[in-house]
């Protein structure tokens, strides 16, 4: 809504494109809420990044999914665009595919482990493998002088009350969710 979660995204793609023979592309869930409740709470207009329909994620070889968190959980346009993969799951298209996460909070208490748990529900539904990157990052893991949003889950950040960015050590951690993702998606591609 507030374009957090496209900045982390945007840092993920730069980071799955940078292994060789991979294409990442970004999308967006449609949005549910109408425009003069977005109006209201001073949303800016949404990108061109397209919106993608349920059915375009049989096409891909594996998936990063961002959303912001609304009380401890994925929001409600992510929530209601995974509620209509009905069909894919039916005919379980999507299982076997490699799947990481990522999120945005409000605050530190937000809730970016307790999204991440509630949604790998989802994932687990389709049959879907959970990719988190544990503690791949490193040293970045484990900062304690800076905010820095994110988990063993995936990339995250904090957006406070929406006008703190992404810091350069979160956009980092992005970049690396991407790159390790794409990896792992690369190579059970190539095992298959």
């Amino acid at each position: 809504m507030y374009g957090h979660v496209e900045k982390l995204a945007e840092e993920i793609k730069k980071g799955a494109s940078s292994i060789e023979g991979v294409e990442a592309k970004l999308w967006q869930v449609p949005e549910t809420l109408p425009e003069e409740v977005l109006g209201k709470m001073s949303a800016p207009p949404k990108s061109d990044v397209p919106i993608i329909t349920p059915n375009e994620l049989a096409e891909a070889d594996g998936f990063i999914f961002g959303f912001p968190t609304r009380f401890g959980m994925m929001s409600a346009q992510f929530k209601a665009f995974l509620d209509a993969t009905g069909g894919l799951w039916r005919t379980q298209q999507l299982a076997g595919k490699p799947a990481g996460i990522f999120f945005s909070t409000g605050s530190q208490g937000g809730g970016q482990e307790t999204t991440a748990l509630t949604a790998v529900t989802q994932l687990v539904h389709h049959g879907m493998i959970f990719v988190p990157i544990g503690y791949t990052f490193g040293a970045g893991m484990f900062e304690m002088e800076k905010v820095k949003g994110g988990s063993p889950y995936g990339a995250g950040t904090f957006a406070g009350d929406g006008s703190r960015q992404p810091s350069e050590l979160e956009l980092e951690q992005a970049f690396h969710q991407g790159k390790h993702i794409a990896t792992i998606t690369k190579k059970l591609k190539g095992a298959a």
